[in-house]
């Protein structure tokens, strides 16, 4: 992919290669990794530099230059192009595809209650992420209460629906919450 500056930067972390968004680059002096923190520091040209938290070099700096950073922040989502799919969901779309990014496995009457939405929306729009293959229902089985509910305690997956993300929902949801900065 070129940029106004040239190619993104490629990188190799300990398990991918990964390619740095246009308005950053990556400092030389510590050559930071996807394994390390980072911090960024504004140059005097357009790009964000990015150092190691720990680079000898930003003791001598304007701190009032330093921003704080994530690799999140920085990568470019490999693979990902949002589609007319993507462009066809509505923001309550995305705040559940969120929500079952974070909790996992979950039924409609519960999302429903997390998200303070109408039962009858999130039942519909559980099924239209179905149908566009964004989630998939879970086959009726032993199901472990979610951490801090119950601990250590399976149920049988009750007369509830269940629906988990499908692989190209969970890129929709990640795609969704890098884009906006939200915290899951």
């Amino acid at each position: 992919m070129r940029s106004r500056f040239g190619l993104y930067y490629c990188i190799m972390s300990s398990k991918d290669k990964i390619q740095i968004r246009e308005e950053y680059t990556l400092a030389n002096c510590c050559k930071p990794s996807t394994d390390e923190a980072i911090v960024g520091y504004h140059s005097y040209g357009e790009l964000i530099k990015i150092h190691t938290k720990d680079c000898p070099n930003l003791a001598n700096v304007e701190s009032n230059r330093l921003v704080e950073l994530d690799w999140h922040d920085v990568v470019v989502i490999e693979g990902f192009t949002p589609n007319r799919k993507y462009l066809s969901l509505g923001e309550n779309d995305f705040r559940i595809l969120a929500l079952h990014l974070k909790v996992g496995l979950d039924y409609s009457h519960k999302v429903a209650r997390m998200l303070h939405l109408e039962k009858q929306e999130v039942f519909d729009r559980h099924i239209k992420l179905r149908e566009i293959g964004l989630l998939r229902r879970v086959p009726k089985v032993m199901i472990r209460y979610r951490k801090g509910v119950v601990d250590n305690k399976w149920i049988k997956h009750r007369n509830h629906t269940y629906y988990e993300l499908t692989e190209e929902g969970r890129k929709f949801a990640e795609h969704y919450v890098g884009q906006r900065g939200r915290d899951l």
